[in-house]
Parts: C-alpha cells; sequence; structure tokens
C-alpha cells in the first residue's frame, strides 16, 4: 500500500453516491494516519464534493463541472508547507443525469514526517469562483514505529470489496478496495458502517497468547449499541483490519466507533475512535448499556474470569483500603467484579491523559518480578515479604546480605534512601527454607522491632 513517494497522488477519477440528502455544503474531507516509516505517517485525506453546488458549462461540446482541490500542509514550528499542490477536478454530466444528491469521492496520499501542521483544504467552482469554501484541521504526526503496539486511524468507508483484484483502483489497499466517505454520514440511503484500520506491532515476544481485540459504538450519551470481541494472534508486524455493522435501527444521533487492542501479558492497551453521524428519521432513540460499562468491556478486566478477577485483586490488596476489602468480599457477580476492578485501578492512574494505565502496568511488573525472585517451596513469590515490599516500594536502594554469620540466621536488609528520608527493612531466614520474613523495619506503618537481631540469634 505504501509507495515512498513524498507526496502521491492516487488518481483523478470519481466515484458517484448517493447520500440522499437534498442540501449539503459544496465538499466535506476527513483524513487518515497509518504507519509509514520511522520518522513519518502515510496520511490519505478523503474528499467528497457535491456536484449540485458546482455550476455545469459546455467544454469542448460537451457538459461539465470543474472545481479547484487545493491542499497546504504547513509545518507550525516553522510555518514552512510539506504540501503545496492544486488539481483541476473535472467531471462530465450526462444530459439525461441529474445531479441533485450525487457527490464525487476521491482520494490523495502523502508521507508527512513527524511534527504538528495546519491542513488547509479549498474548494472552488471554476466557472464560479466566489462559490469556494475552505475547511482547517490541525494535524500532529507521531510516527506509529516508536510504539511496541499501536492502532492507526480507523478510516469509515461506504463499501469495502474483500480480495479486490482492481490493484489499480485509488481506493485499493492491503487487497482491499476501500471506499471512503469524507461525510462521516449514515442512515437510510447508506445503512451500514464499513471501517478499515490497521495494527502494528514492532516487538516480538516469546508469548503465544492472543491480543483482544474489541470494537464497540456507543451514541452521543455513552450507551452502547454494538460490541465485539476477537482474539488476534501475535508477532505480526502489520494487519489490516475491516469490519461492518449495521445501522438501520440505529436512531438519528452523533456515534463513536472504537477500537481497543489489548495485551494481556504486558499488561497494555491501545485503542483508536472514530466519530460518525446517523439520519434515520423513522428509527426512535433508545438507550442500552451505560458509558461506564462500556469502558469496563473495552479494558483489560472486561474479559477476566471470575477466578482470575479474584486472583487480581488479592495481588492488589497491598494497596486497597479496608473499605475497599469489604466491598470487593461482597461481590459475587462478575460485571460488578470487573467494574470493582476497573474501577480500583483507574483511581490510581497517576496520568489519566494517556491510554494505558502506568502505575497498574508498574504494579503488575513489580508482581511478575517478585514471582521470578522469591518464589519458593512455601510460597508464591508476591505473597512473600520481600515480594510484598518490592510491589509497594519498588527496588531498594542497597541491599546488604548476611548469609552465614555464625551467631545468627541468614538475614538481608533492604535500605531506601529516598522514602521518609531513609528507611530500612530487614528479612531474616527463621525457617531454613530461604523464606525471608520480615522482621523489622524503620517505615512508618511497618512492623518495628528494636531487638529483632537477638530474635535472629542461632543460639
Amino acid at each position: 500500500m505504501k509507495t515512498k513517494l513524498l507526496v502521491l497522488f492516487l488518481s483523478c477519477s470519481f466515484i458517484s453516491l448517493v447520500y440522499g440528502q437534498s442540501k449539503r455544503s459544496l465538499f466535506d474531507f476527513d483524513y487518515a494516519q497509518f504507519a509509514y516509516d520511522s520518522t513519518s505517517n502515510y496520511v490519505e485525506l478523503y474528499y467528497s464534493l457535491n456536484q449540485s453546488a458546482l455550476a455545469p458549462q459546455m467544454v469542448d461540446g460537451g457538459k461539465y463541472v470543474e472545481s479547484i482541490l487545493k491542499i497546504t500542509i504547513a509545518d507550525t514550528s516553522a510555518d514552512k508547507p510539506v504540501v503545496d499542490k492544486e488539481w483541476l477536478l473535472k467531471q462530465p454530466v450526462d444530459a439525461n443525469d441529474s445531479l441533485q444528491n450525487k457527490s464525487l469521492v476521491g482520494q490523495l496520499a502523502f508521507v508527512v514526517p513527524n511534527g504538528k501542521y495546519k491542513c488547509t483544504v479549498q474548494v472552488k467552482d471554476k466557472f464560479n469562483e466566489k462559490n469556494e469554501k475552505t475547511i482547517y484541521d490541525k494535524l500532529i504526526v507521531n510516527p506509529y514505529s516508536v510504539d511496541s503496539l499501536a492502532v492507526s486511524d480507523i478510516q469509515l468507508s461506504s463499501r469495502i470489496v474483500p480480495n479486490s483484484t482492481d490493484k489499480k483502483s485509488m481506493f485499493y489497499k492491503n487487497t482491499f478496495e476501500v471506499t471512503p466517505i469524507p461525510t462521516a454520514v449514515f442512515g437510510e440511503t447508506v445503512p451500514a458502517v464499513f471501517y478499515y484500520y490497521e495494527v502494528y506491532e514492532k516487538e516480538k515476544t516469546q508469548s503465544s497468547s492472543p491480543f483482544m481485540l474489541y470494537t464497540t459504538i456507543t451514541n452521543s450519551k455513552g450507551k452502547i449499541l454494538y460490541s465485539n470481541a476477537k482474539k488476534i494472534t501475535r508477532n505480526v508486524a502489520s494487519r489490516a483490519e475491516v469490519g461492518v455493522v449495521p445501522i438501520n435501527k440505529y436512531p438519528t444521533d452523533a456515534y463513536n466507533l472504537k477500537i481497543a487492542v489489548l495485551d494481556s501479558v504486558n499488561n497494555y492497551g491501545i485503542g483508536s475512535t472514530k466519530r460518525f453521524f446517523v439520519y434515520n428519521p423513522s428509527v426512535k432513540s433508545v438507550d442500552t448499556m451505560t458509558s461506564a460499562e462500556a469502558k469496563v468491556l473495552s479494558s483489560s478486566f472486561g474479559v477476566l474470569s471470575s477466578e482470575e478477577c479474584d486472583d487480581l485483586f488479592a495481588k492488589s490488596k497491598y494497596i486497597a483500603l479496608p473499605a475497599e476489602i469489604e466491598q470487593y468480599n461482597k461481590l459475587t457477580d462478575l460485571n460488578a467484579k470487573r467494574g470493582f476492578l476497573y474501577q480500583f485501578w483507574q483511581k490510581r492512574d497517576t496520568d489519566p491523559s494517556t491510554p494505558q494505565n502506568e502505575y497498574y502496568q508498574e504494579y503488575m511488573k513489580r508482581v511478575d518480578e517478585s514471582n521470578k525472585r522469591f518464589s519458593s517451596m512455601v510460597r508464591t513469590g508476591w505473597k512473600t515479604d520481600r515480594g510484598r515490599v518490592l510491589i509497594m516500594y519498588g527496588e531498594p536502594s542497597e541491599i546488604d546480605r548476611y548469609p552465614n554469620q555464625d551467631n545468627t540466621k541468614p538475614y538481608i536488609i533492604w535500605k531506601y534512601n529516598d522514602i521518609e528520608g531513609g528507611v530500612e527493612f530487614d528479612f531474616a531466614d527463621m525457617n531454613g527454607f530461604s523464606d525471608y520474613e520480615l522482621v523489622s523495619s524503620t517505615k512508618r506503618g511497618e512492623i518495628y522491632d528494636a531487638n529483632w537481631q537477638s530474635r535472629i540469634s542461632a543460639n
């Protein structure tokens, strides 16, 4: 799909689509970004011109509508355009053909480097230059290749043809022919939302566990009208995904289509959202699932079994409040447990502006590290005292080990220089099974025993 040209113009041919709207603006446009290389993204721009808003003229013995399309993409930091081009769009008009309700749909593509841009799209009627429209938009390009797991923008479509053989079509990519719908308006005459996006995985893992891919559609009130989940294999550098959702029974409203890909192995998720509109005046509004339920469903907690919920909360108890522990212990419904865990970790998210919960990811990494380093015949690593301290406070600044003392049992001292001006945790192998117990700590709230060294005496 990606041809290495600075600017690629994918033809000036058009297709005609009937949208069922008698009055529309001169043109609409939309765009979607896809991976290209480590420094740039591949930006596709889709446009739709309303033929009935153009003035037909006789040209070379035939009747035509002609317009001038100009696109500028300028770097906001340098005020320098990376794209500054215009095209003449010419379409014959059949004498027996009405222009009413028809649009000329086309597509352009550009390779745009990392940065922030102002995008200007202008259309003028060649035969009436006073008939013009300009749309401004912001464009932020962050190359997908820097992420270990990423999802492209979602391209809305009025039709997708799988296994297409028409590679010359301007809408052909990755074996699909994807016809854009720049207006993003669906309804009685476009009764299904087709969509295309790409999933990228840059880092290979040893795990064979699949990713979970979730698709949801919510209305303007946050209610779910559609949800779907499926598994996709990992260790695939790039994949194209398509879908279709019938919307003939959706009431007139604005909707959000959300794609979420979740990696349960690395406790990481990423998503993409696209807004669209439905005009169905004959359909009455009906609400279903709440916005809160939608968020849980599309999160990593939405696929946990009851046993997995219980196990996760057991590992979370180190930072849970007594009231939270009491509340969870009363839950019996699976969805209630999932919702509790979602809210529990959302409240502790240190940076809600990012799609991932960094605090949760770090916490679970510490759980895994505890299991690797401290598991024994007696207990799993996260259940040990050293595991708990590592999970709660992270790696110590210093570790003093005393494994072979003549007069005491083996013991270890962990020192944290950045906590409360400096604290230490003292662990001893009281039973001889290398299951070191916490015998004392100077950290507030932890067990403290001024005579702990006498307790670990070998005599």
